[in-house]
């Protein structure tokens, strides 16, 4: 038997890249998953974002593992289609045990684009919000349950270049950290635990991707900066995943509130 046979796990940008991996780690051990991703562009975006097709590799690979997966288009950003999707998830799954906040975007390039701090603020930090809000309730009824949010290197060190991108993608993600201490607080008394993972680079379409190698190689000092204590370039997706398992099985019964780097020793090097 897996660690989280019987639970209903909700994950945001569930289509590809990290949200993909933890949807696929946690059916390995037995749950069932909502998953919604945009699948669609965002302007300030310079890189290739998800596609309707990459949330059908999704649903194909947890329904390899004879898990159920209810998969729906919805946007961080609109709280209507979130909830709307989470309750369909919920109706034909039973419940929600656990709720990941993964969506996020890095809209850092060479060229400035219009909406940057915006879009980026709205989708990483008011999109967590969203994702927690629309779930709280359903956790609450199923008498408690473990919520991550996905934050970042960037989360708990000063990092991202001076563009409004980057400033707004460092922004959020600290961000991030006070919504995670908030909740962990309010939402203790319905035994619902409530933590952050801050991984460093990850192998990722939203990493490696043209647009981020010419951000990065346009400036030396930055890309230096972003260098890892341990001889990786990067981490796989299956790293944080491996380590939201453990904080949202029993395992991790006792913690919550806590900022869990998954960064090859990135954050002490600074």
């Amino acid at each position: 038997m897996g660690k989280l046979e019987g639970k209903v796990a909700f994950i945001t940008g569930a289509a590809r890249g990290q949200g993909r991996s933890h949807a696929i780690r946690l059916a390995q051990e037995g749950a069932d998953i909502i998953a919604v991703d945009i699948c669609k562009q965002i302007d300030s975006v310079a890189y290739p974002m998800s596609t309707p097709e990459d949330l059908a590799e999704t649903v194909s690979e947890v329904e390899a593992l004879d898990r159920r997966i209810v998969a729906a288009e919805a946007d961080v950003r609109d709280r209507d289609g979130l909830q709307a999707a989470f309750d369909a998830g919920v109706a034909q799954l039973g419940g929600v045990d656990i709720v990941l906040g993964n969506a996020g975007i890095a809209p850092m390039g060479v060229n400035v684009l219009p909406n940057e701090w915006d879009d980026v603020v709205a989708v990483n930090l008011t999109g967590v919000y969203n994702t927690v809000e629309v779930a709280k309730q359903a956790l609450i009824e199923r008498g408690g349950g473990a919520i991550v949010l996905t934050s970042s290197t960037a989360g708990i060190n000063g990092i991202g270049g001076s563009q409004p991108g980057g400033l707004g993608y460092t922004a959020s993600k600290h961000g991030v950290v006070g919504l995670m201490r908030s909740y962990a607080n309010s939402l203790a008394e319905h035994s619902i635990r409530v933590n952050t993972v801050h991984p460093t680079g990850v192998n990722t379409p939203m990493v490696v991707n043209d647009v981020m190698q010419e951000f990065l190689q346009n400036d030396p000092s930055l890309s230096n900066a972003m260098a890892n204590a341990l001889p990786v370039p990067m981490v796989e997706a299956v790293d944080i995943s491996n380590a939201i398992l453990w904080l949202v099985s029993d395992d991790a019964r006792y913690v919550t509130g806590v900022t869990l780097p998954v960064d090859a020793g990135f954050t002490n090097k600074k």
